[in-house]
This record gives C-alpha cells, structure tokens and sequence, in this order.
C-alpha cells in the first residue's frame, strides 16, 4: 500500500518519518523547496531570527524524536528568567504573577480584580457548556480585570485570536475539568501543579530549522519544490491519481494525507468532496508578521528578565506582544545587542485580508 502525504511541514515530515520507520511505503509531495512549513529560522550575520515559531515544548514524543534524529546534544535549553512573563499596562511593563498566591498577593491587579480572584475559590461549578466562550468563562469566574488584562493578552500571544469566538472546550478543556471536579479552578490548579509538572522550553542550535532538515534529510521518498495541483480518486478501485508542477506523481495511491493549512487543502479537495472543500475555505486565519529590531543592550533601561511582554488590546498597542529572544536563547545577537521582535497581529486591527496569507 502507498500512502501519498501532501505538506512538508512539521506534521507530513514526521508522519513520513514514522511510516519510513514502521517499512510502509509512501511520497511526501512540498511546495517550496524548503522542509519545515511555518518553522523557518534564517542567519542574518550576527543574528539568528524565527520567522516562525520561537520555542518548543519538550513533550516526551518530541524528546524521542530528536533523540531518533541524533539533535539531542543540539538541544538548547531556555534561560531561567524566560519563566518570568511581563504585560503592558498603563503604559509601562509590569510581571505577572506565575502562580495563585502571587495574583492576590502581587499589586498587577486592583483591589476589586483581587477579591474577584478570591471569589472564584468559592464560585459553584456550573453544568457543563460546550458553547462557552474562552471569555464567558473567565468572566463568570474572574471577573473582567483578568480578561482583560491576563486572558487578552494571553489568547493574543498563542492563536492570534480572539478569546470572545475561542471555545473552551475545544482550547483549554482541562480547565473546564478543573472546574467540574474541584468546584474552583484555582483549587484544582493548585491540587494539581505538582502532577503535572513543567516542560522544557527548548531550542536548537541553529535555530529550530535544524528539526524539519533533520528530518528531511533521513526521508527517502521527499519530494520538495513539487506542488500537488490536483487529486483524482479512481471510481473502479478507489485508488488517488496526483498531479504536481512537476508532472504526475510517480504512482496511485490507496490513501492520501493532507498535511496543510485548510486555505491550500481546499481547492484539491473541490473536485471529489466540494462540500468539505467549501467549509475548509471558511477557516479564518489570523495573519501575523515577525518584525525584529536590534539595539545597543546599553541603550535599553528595562532588564529584559522574562521571556517577553504581552500588549493588552486595551493598551491600544502597535504589536501584540514582544519575545525578548537574545534574552531566552544564546547566539541570536551580536554580543553587546539584544534582539527584540515584537509580533504584529493584523487582524486585531484591520480587516480580514481578502487572500490568505502564505504558508512561510
């Protein structure tokens, strides 16, 4: 059987990976001629940029998969003052607090913020809505001061989003459980924090391109610069002819994986399933542009001790945040500089664009 995977991003080069290894046989077909979808890191003389994402996570399935590509003696693990956060307010940076005892404790929020944060140790659990919105949520058992200030910026800073259309339970499930099993979310958070434990933030030396060339490199059947321009399911047996711009694929096949964003999924699958094809179109996604600024690290007053700083929409801010990079990783700036880039979201700010943006 031939499986074709369309997308060489992080999820078509593992999945790649894993059947190579598993013996089963396949073609992955990418664009560009670059491995790695939206994680893009570029050298730029004494500085190392993320076009893409900045960090990961080191998840057991992650840490098996560098140990797999041999990059575990490349991992770079993230500074310790990367676990402070800062949010803009009243003009100025402030930290917020990392845990339960330090948002009552601490003067980022007001009095009556305070005592609602009190509160939602009391608060009764409410029946189970699959419709709540992230912002419904935190409003019913915070109050406004924390969506505002901490759930905004927050939301902002992971999906671009907007926490008043985000669903609970399809991005933060578990503290809807938090809610239904401990009655208070901050009860079971602090019942639960030590379970849980921490992740690694990581990266790699040479930036985080370093993972999709690794896996690119081990893949036997990549075929890159090679754009899939349609799909054609075979009535009599069911099996998948493929196109590209560099002639027709190599061969049929009995499945198809489409690794990429639903925008590029779209208009391959119009001519079999137009009605999927139609509700994957729909898909809105927040544009975003990285903007990278260097500076004398003598000409800068603040400490720059944290990961980065979020920017509230009610600070009415140009960016919707700042990941303080030279400070989180080493050799991303010029010794003596410190390279800030600031994270545009378009979207909090004008209107949806009528194309969709580019997939790097």
């Amino acid at each position: 059987m031939a499986i074709a995977i369309i997308g060489g991003g992080i999820s078509g080069l593992t999945l790649a990976w894993g059947l190579q290894r598993a013996g089963l046989d396949y073609d992955l077909f990418e664009a560009s001629a670059r491995p790695g979808g939206t994680i893009r890191s570029e050298q730029h003389g004494d500085y190392l940029l993320e076009i893409g994402p900045n960090s990961l996570q080191l998840s057991e399935e992650l840490a098996a998969l560098v140990n797999e590509l041999g990059l575990t003696s490349q991992l770079e693990d993230a500074a310790a003052v990367s676990q402070n956060r800062y949010v803009l307010r009243g003009g100025a940076y402030q930290q917020l607090p990392a845990s339960p005892p330090g948002l009552l404790t601490g003067k980022f929020f007001s009095l009556a913020g305070r005592w609602n944060i009190v509160r939602e140790l009391f608060r009764k659990a409410e029946p189970t809505n699959e419709h709540e919105t992230l912002s419904e949520f935190f409003g019913r058992r915070f109050g406004p001061e924390v969506v505002e200030y901490a759930l905004n910026p927050f939301i902002s800073g992971i999906y671009a989003g907007d926490p008043t259309k985000l669903l609970l339970h399809k991005t933060f499930p578990q503290l809807a459980a938090l809610e239904q099993q401990h009655g208070s979310v901050l009860r079971g958070l602090m019942k639960t924090k030590n379970a849980a434990g921490r992740r690694r933030i990581v990266s790699l030396a040479g930036g985080l391109q370093t993972l999709p060339n690794a896996l690119a490199a081990k893949l036997r059947r990549a075929h890159f610069g090679q754009a899939v321009t349609r799909l054609h399911r075979h009535a009599t047996d069911g099996r998948w002819e493929i196109d590209t711009t560099a002639g027709p694929a190599p061969r049929l096949y009995q499945q198809v994986v489409l690794a990429l964003p639903t925008y590029a999924a779209a208009p391959l699958l119009a001519e079999q399933f137009p009605a999927q094809a139609d509700a994957l179109a729909a898909v809105y996604y927040p544009p975003m542009a990285a903007i990278y600024t260097a500076y004398p690290r003598a000409d800068v007053g603040h400490p720059l001790d944290g990961f980065g700083a979020l920017h509230p929409k009610a600070e009415q801010p140009y960016a919707a945040g700042s990941i303080w990079t030279s400070s989180i990783f080493p050799g991303r700036a010029r010794p003596g500089r410190c390279c800030l880039p600031p994270s545009w979201v378009a979207a909090s700010m004008s209107p949806r664009p009528v194309s969709p943006p580019a997939t790097s």
